[in-house]
């Protein structure tokens, strides 16, 4: 380990893969379109799905349109003989956080962890509005980029950026994407666009499309043995803010900083951040909260949410990207961060280290 960790056990990344994120699937079921990428980041460790200790999934059954619809895709893991599995409604990060629970208590050394949303076929900006407070925004309908747009307007106010300076964090997003063959935008010539709604143009906002994402960890010799280089997982925290708009500064993110705190963020410098930020104006709380503000740091080199924003997984991706970097030897230590709900809401932050050389 390149630290002492401060947990039971030792954990790992040591495979991540993704589909091709895509505008529209429509041939694909999710099973069709999940299947692919667990028997790539299986095969990336030699493991069979019955080798596996534990399965974890993160889906919305909003999205699916249908109760329980993550049943489905267990047909693409291959759920006999029986397996201990388990599904977050959330984005796949808070399905990973939950398998380095299982592992930490000692009840697996293996987990998979996968997710996948198909936004397509939907509304998906009437759809995020059930995150709302049933009472009294949720009948208004404000969607996912109304509320954004506030935030953006709030961050502008306060001096803290301009519209400028977010279609630059969109420009460096799609250019860094041009190396990621899986991201759905790529190219710095994309125009910012109309407005979607004022400050925040077409080129501030995530696209909308369908994909998928998994990821395999693994404890202490067991990592060693199936991953040459693991990406190991020194620090994981989840934290949320409250749940009325009006109770919160919009400009800041403490959940986002507690959660670094407690995942060791601040402990040693970073070389990589693979941040969750839908939209640009996000990336400037988040930068803000998380003590980003140089350029020592390579943020987003995927290219990140405003790339490829699968619902349900883009925050599982960005685990998997920074792990992958890892891997391949680009990152020594990097930080992830995955976000649900309106305007940053609820945020989970992870330090991942790569042992030395």
């Amino acid at each position: 380990m390149p630290t002492t960790s401060r947990y039971a056990r030792d954990v790992a990344v040591v495979a991540f893969a993704q589909s091709d994120h895509l505008r529209r699937s429509d041939e694909l079921s999710e099973v069709e379109m999940v299947m692919p990428v667990l028997h790539q980041v299986l095969a990336q460790t030699g493991l069979k799905a019955g080798e596996i200790g534990f399965t974890c999934s993160g889906s919305s059954d909003y999205l699916a349109g249908r109760a329980f619809s993550f049943t489905m895709t267990l047909d693409g893991v291959g759920a006999w003989p029986p397996i201990s599995e388990s599904h977050v409604e959330m984005d796949g990060a808070w399905a990973l956080y939950e398998a380095w629970v299982k592992i930490q208590t000692g009840e697996a050394d293996t987990a998979l962890v996968y997710s996948y949303g198909k936004s397509s076929p939907g509304s998906v900006r009437d759809v995020l509005t059930r995150q709302l407070d049933p009472y009294y925004l949720a009948p208004l309908w404000p969607d996912s980029v109304a509320l954004a747009a506030l935030q953006a307007q709030a961050l502008i106010d306060a001096g803290e950026t301009d519209e400028g300076a977010l279609a630059a964090i969109g420009a460096r997003s799609r250019t860094a994407a041009g190396a990621n063959p899986h991201a759905q935008l790529s190219g710095g010539a994309v125009p910012q666009g109309d407005y979607q709604v004022r400050l925040l143009r077409t080129g501030d906002c995530p696209p909308i499309g369908d994909g998928a994402a998994a990821v395999v960890l693994a404890a202490g010799d067991t990592a060693r043995r199936l991953c040459a280089r693991p990406a190991w997982i020194t620090g994981i925290d989840h934290r949320i803010e409250a749940h009325g708009l009006g109770l919160r500064d919009l400009t800041d993110s403490p959940s986002t900083r507690i959660a670094a705190e407690h995942a060791g963020v601040f402990d040693a410098p970073v070389d990589t951040a693979e941040l969750h930020a839908p939209f640009s104006s996000q990336e400037v709380v988040l930068r803000k909260a998380l003590g980003l503000g140089g350029d020592d740091v390579v943020v987003n080199p995927s290219g990140g949410a405003l790339a490829a924003n699968p619902v349900m997984a883009a925050g599982l991706i960005r685990i998997g990207e920074a792990a992958a970097r890892i891997h391949r030897g680009e990152s020594d230590r990097a930080v992830a961060h995955a976000t649900s709900g309106p305007c940053l809401q609820q945020n989970l932050v992870a330090v991942l280290e790569g042992e030395p050389a």
